[in-house]
């Protein structure tokens, strides 16, 4: 399949009009249309609806575009990865956990592209789990407990978990002493995440909790539990502040809490690997492991 077909494509559906595109590339209205019916003959499907004024994907034409993108913009990167400079450049577009991605990765955004300057970046924030090869994108930060999948991963910082509350709660409803005691408690919940599992120094032990909140997003979780409304189980990332000032104490300092999740950069599965997308990755290594920087006040009892 000629790459220019998909080029002229591409440039049809971002200017909605075949002989704009046509015109960018140099082909005449007749020159492109005829190159176009000639892709959709190949494909086997039709790819645009075609009006006087316009063209729009058909639903065919839409999955048909993002694969044709990929495909160019893989091309690119092949081509920059040799030339003389060697810089990465391109369009980067990267998915992140919302709370996260405001957190940790929206503010070290400018310096990475300052410091790549021929790059340019499409930032998704989403809670939800995307599907990074149907929609087009080129790596995906995780916080899980990756599963066997076709993407590659790098681990780059530890997800540590605690228990916590604010001093206002314990002094209105005292400290638990066991995670036992959790059940006597207002314990708010992500999800339903309402069972909580502890390496404790008799074993592993599983509390089944419960309380007044439960929510789907980490930062309604971290505001309730800082005004004192119960006791949470966060991920350091999201309270780091809130523990130096001493806004929330962590409970249990002989026990931690049971997980393999982690901080995950995750990328289809290749050979080629673009250098934009290495790139990426390793300034964000960079900047968080082998310690993450929210991390680093934290008492060495939960650091495990």
């Amino acid at each position: 399949m000629e790459l220019d077909d998909l080029n002229l494509f591409v440039k049809a559906v971002a200017a909605g009009n075949l002989s704009a595109a046509g015109r960018e590339l140099g082909l005449s209205p007749a020159v492109a249309s005829k190159r176009i019916a000639g892709l959709e003959t190949r494909v086997g499907a039709r790819l645009l609806h075609r009006t006087t004024r316009a063209v729009t994907p058909t639903e065919e034409g839409t999955a048909f575009h993002a694969h044709a993108l990929r495909v160019l913009e893989e091309m690119e990167e092949a081509m920059a990865a040799v030339r003389a400079d060697g810089a990465p450049r391109g369009h980067l577009r990267v998915t992140v956990p919302a709370s996260f991605g405001l957190m940790h990765i929206s503010p070290l955004v400018p310096e990475f592209l300052r410091d790549h300057p021929e790059i340019t970046m499409e930032l998704h924030m989403a809670d939800s789990l995307v599907d990074i090869v149907d929609e087009g994108f080129d790596c995906a930060i995780r916080i899980a407990a990756l599963k066997d999948s076709t993407l590659v991963a790098r681990k780059l910082a530890p997800n540590r978990r605690i228990v916590c509350a604010a001093p206002e709660y314990l002094a209105r409803m005292g400290t638990p002493q066991r995670v036992q005691d959790l059940v006597d408690h207002n314990c708010l919940v992500h999800n339903d995440q309402n069972l909580w599992d502890f390496d404790t120094p008799q074993g592993r032990r599983s509390v089944r909790v419960s309380g007044s909140l439960k929510t789907n997003h980490a930062g309604v979780l971290r505001d309730a539990v800082a005004k004192g409304l119960g006791i949470a189980r966060k991920s350091t990332w999201d309270i780091g502040e809130q523990l130096a000032r001493g806004d929330l104490v962590p409970l249990f300092p002989d026990c931690c809490i049971a997980t393999d999740v982690a901080v995950w950069a995750v990328y289809p599965s290749a050979r080629f690997v673009a250098p934009k997308v290495r790139a990426f990755i390793g300034f964000l290594a960079d900047r968080f492991g082998p310690e993450p920087y929210w991390d680093q006040g934290l008492p060495e009892r939960f650091k495990v």
